[in-house]
């Protein structure tokens, strides 16, 4: 969003004959001197009132990531990362206050956002109240029998990503650590393959056309035959797997979570690091995993085919 929202601005620029700003590195953003802010803001103005929405909506959005990730930020530093004059900013923080979303620290008069944004988020995910409720127990037994890190993740169509909504860490010092909200590929993830075997042959291959298959870690699969050979060797072991295929030094296993329609609409995971993953116990991780997989999916109403 930060580069699309620069590269808008420079387009703009450039269209209305203004000179563009050097762009440089620094921490990841670009830095641009008052005077460019200045020419944005009166390029903007002369915009119809279509693109001048956007440009408004991009800068939103830009101040709130640089909220995120500076958690207390000054007006002159989310001026610079929204790319936009300190009176803009300003206008844009104090709706913001006003909505409830941010708030300014009284003594260093830093800018940082409210519970407000999780709260909404948190109501986004209503729907998944059913999936965490069964999901949760099912990957609380993997935890404790395994001690290794449980990741529960759903399938955003958007993005073509998967998504983790849920964890329960490893009781090792030495662990995989993921964070609540990560958005990781579909192809390089145990994750995103079983968010993408039990679906319909010709829904997989749409899907994988649809991907760029990039390289991640030293084994990650970048032939889109190869990858629909592997998702359909996942559905007839009855759960997915990649061995540092996202990460280094790292493997996964994963079993989808069905709704009681027989869609799959979620699944877990347990990450080893590659020295203590035991090959001689991997037949027991997996009934562990499909066992979970199977109780969560029950628990949502599944109910599987007799043979």
């Amino acid at each position: 969003m930060r580069l699309f929202n620069r590269v808008f601005l420079c387009i703009l620029l450039l269209r209305r004959g203004l000179p563009t700003p050097i762009l440089y590195l620094d921490t990841g953003f670009c830095k641009f001197q008052n005077e460019i802010s200045k020419k944005i803001e009166h390029a903007m103005s002369e915009l119809s009132p279509k693109t001048e929405n956007v440009a408004a909506v991009l800068k939103v959005f830009a101040v709130m990531e640089a909220l995120v990730e500076g958690k207390k930020v000054s007006l002159a530093d989310l001026a610079q990362r929204a790319m936009t004059s300190k009176t803009t900013a300003h206008r844009l923080l104090q709706t913001m206050v006003e909505l409830g979303y941010v708030e300014q620290d009284a003594e260093t008069e830093k800018y940082g956002l409210t519970l407000k944004l999780f709260s909404l988020g948190a109501r986004s995910l209503t729907e998944q109240t059913d999936l965490l409720r069964v999901a949760d127990q099912a990957m609380g037994k993997l935890s404790r029998v395994t001690g290794e890190s449980v990741n529960l993740g759903i399938l955003d169509d958007r993005d073509q990503k998967v998504v983790y909504i849920h964890k329960y860490d490893s009781a090792y010092s030495l662990s995989m650590k993921s964070t609540l909200g990560l958005r990781n590929p579909l192809h390089s993830t145990s994750l995103g393959k079983a968010l993408l075997a039990w679906r319909d042959d010709d829904e997989i291959r749409e899907r994988i056309n649809k991907m760029e298959l990039t390289k991640l870690a030293p084994r990650t699969i970048t032939d889109p035959q190869e990858l629909f050979a592997q998702l359909q060797m996942a559905r007839s072991r009855g759960f997915a797997e990649e061995v540092e295929e996202s990460e280094a030094g790292v493997r996964c296993m994963a079993a989808p979570i069905f709704n009681y329609l027989g869609k799959p609409i979620a699944a877990l995971s347990i990450s080893f690091p590659m020295f203590r993953f035991d090959e001689s116990r991997k037949s027991e991780y997996v009934d562990l995993l499909r066992t979970a997989g199977l109780t969560a999916s029950a628990g949502l109403g599944y109910q599987p085919a007799k043979n």
